[in-house]
C-alpha cells in the first residue's frame, strides 16, 4: 500500500488543501508590483520551473510573482481571494529558483469579507514578519482556527515568490443547506479530501475531488499498472455526512487506461479524520456497498442515479467516509458524491 498522508509536507499540511490553488478558484486580485512577473503565476498548482535561457520584454522570464527594484520607501503586496472561506493551518512560501532576486522578509495579513476588500478593510496580521531564503521551501503554521476570505502577503522590500500554498480546509456554513438540497458533498470546495489511496503513479491524485472536468490525462488520479491479484482504490472523508443520491466517476482523456470498472463502498465513522487513516484502511474492508461493480468506458462521464445505488444505499445510511474501489487499475479524473446532508 502506499502511503497514506504526504510525508513529505509538515503535519499541518498533511490531507489539507492548498487554499490558495488557481485551480480550485483563487484568484489574484492585485499586487502593488509585478514587473517582472504577474501575481497570477504565483498560484499555479505545477511546481515552479526554470527556463535558463528565456526572456521577455521585460527582462529574465520567472515562474511566480516578481515586483521591480524598489528604489524607495516601502514594501511590495499582493492580494488574494481564496478558493474558498476556510481555516488555516499554515503556509508554504516558496522561493524556488529565486536565488538573488528572493525578499529577504515576509508578512501574511488576513480578513474576512462578503465581497472583496477595498480602503475600509480592516486586515488582521496572521503570519508575523519571518526571513526567506534563496529557491526554497519555507513552512510556517498558522494556528488561529478563524475563517479567512482574502490574503494579503507582504514582501519586504521586493522580489519574486515562485508559488504561495496556503493549507487549510474549507468553511461552508451548512445550516444554510436546505433540507433535500443535493450537494457535492466529496468537493475539495466543500471540504472534501483523499485520506488513503492504493497508489498514485501518475497525475495529480488531489485534482480527483477539484471543480470542473480535467484538462488533461495529468489532472486527475492514475495509477501504475497492476502486476499482482487485486485492485486500487481510494477514501474519501466527505466534507459533511450524508445520504448518498448520485455518483459521477469521469474518465476524462483517460483512454487507453481507464479502469474497466468500479465500485464504492461507504460508512459512517463520525468524527474519524485524516490522522487515522490505518484505522481508515483497516476498517474500509468491512464498509457498506453504495454502488455495485459497473462497467466503465474511455473519456466519458459515468453517472449513477438511484436506479444503481438506491438499494445499497439504504443498507449504509448516512455515509462520512466512501472508498473507490477501481478494477484493476488506471485513471479517474473526477469524483462526485451528490447527497443530502443528515
Amino acid at each position: 500500500m502506499s502511503d497514506t498522508i504526504q510525508t513529505d509536507l509538515p503535519a499541518f499540511a498533511r490531507n489539507r488543501i492548498n487554499l490558495a490553488s488557481a485551480g480550485l478558484g483563487a484568484v489574484g486580485l492585485s499586487a502593488s508590483d509585478e514587473f517582472f512577473a504577474p501575481l497570477e503565476r504565483m498560484l499555479s498548482d505545477a511546481p515552479a520551473i526554470f527556463y535558463p535561457d528565456r526572456y521577455d520584454d521585460n527582462g529574465k522570464w520567472m515562474d511566480g510573482w516578481e515586483s521591480r527594484r524598489k528604489r524607495g520607501p516601502g514594501h511590495d503586496h499582493a492580494i488574494i481571494r481564496l478558493a474558498v472561506p476556510g481555516v488555516i493551518y499554515g503556509f508554504d512560501v516558496d522561493t524556488s529558483h529565486f536565488t538573488g532576486n528572493y525578499p529577504p522578509a515576509f508578512s501574511i495579513e488576513g480578513c474576512r469579507t462578503e465581497g472583496d476588500p477595498d480602503e475600509t478593510t480592516e486586515w488582521i496580521e496572521i503570519q508575523p514578519q519571518a526571513a526567506l531564503g534563496p529557491s526554497s521551501h519555507h513552512f510556517f503554521p498558522c494556528d488561529n482556527g478563524l475563517v479567512w476570505t482574502h490574503l494579503r502577503l507582504n514582501i519586504y522590500p521586493d522580489g519574486g515568490i515562485a508559488r504561495l500554498r496556503v493549507y487549510g480546509e474549507p468553511w461552508r456554513d451548512w445550516s444554510k443547506v436546505a433540507p433535500g438540497e443535493e450537494v457535492d458533498l466529496a468537493s475539495a470546495l466543500n471540504g472534501g479530501r483523499v485520506v488513503a489511496f492504493s497508489d498514485a503513479h501518475y497525475g495529480s491524485l488531489h485534482r480527483v475531488l477539484a471543480p470542473g472536468r480535467g484538462v488533461n490525462m495529468g489532472d486527475g488520479w492514475e495509477t501504475r499498472r497492476r502486476r499482482e491479484p487485486g485492485n486500487d482504490w481510494l477514501i474519501v472523508q466527505l466534507g459533511h455526512p450524508g445520504i448518498i443520491k448520485r455518483i459521477v466517476v469521469d474518465t476524462a482523456h483517460y483512454k487507453g487506461n481507464y479502469p474497466d470498472r468500479c465500485s464504492l463502498d461507504g460508512a459512517d465513522l463520525g468524527n474519524a479524520a485524516g490522522d487515522l487513516s490505518q484505522m481508515i484502511v483497516t476498517s474500509s474492508m468491512f464498509w457498506s456497498e453504495i454502488l455495485p461493480q459497473h462497467k466503465l468506458s474511455m473519456d466519458a462521464v459515468h453517472d449513477f442515479g438511484a436506479a444503481d445505488i438506491a438499494q445499497s444505499a439504504e443498507l449504509a445510511g448516512r455515509v462520512s467516509h466512501v472508498r473507490l474501489n477501481i478494477y484493476p487499475d488506471g485513471g479517474v479524473s473526477r469524483l462526485r458524491i451528490f447527497g443530502t446532508i443528515r
